[in-house]
């Protein structure tokens, strides 16, 4: 028995919405850190933030992948934001 979001994240479009989504976030939380807080705890942040968004591209980049090689429909972010949108 499925669940209401895991049958929203069974289709790909979505999850990589979700990953997309996750990746601008820590980029900005990134790039806040890195301007408002000071010192080394300011620094560590920075760059725990900017490590998490590459790990995330990196799985994103896998994941994409791996749909690839399925003939699935996908077109990408930027089609699937249109999709939702229009």
């Amino acid at each position: 028995m499925a669940t209401a979001p895991s049958r929203l994240l069974a289709d790909f479009g979505t999850r990589s919405l979700l990953t997309h989504g996750i990746m601008a976030v820590t980029f900005l939380a990134a790039v806040a850190s890195a301007l408002f807080v000071e010192g080394r705890v300011g620094l560590v942040s920075f760059v725990a933030f900017l490590n998490f968004t590459a790990g995330m591209w990196i799985c994103q980049s896998i994941h994409s992948l791996g749909n690839a090689g399925r003939g699935d429909d996908y077109e990408g972010v930027l089609a699937e934001i249109r999709n939702y949108v229009g």
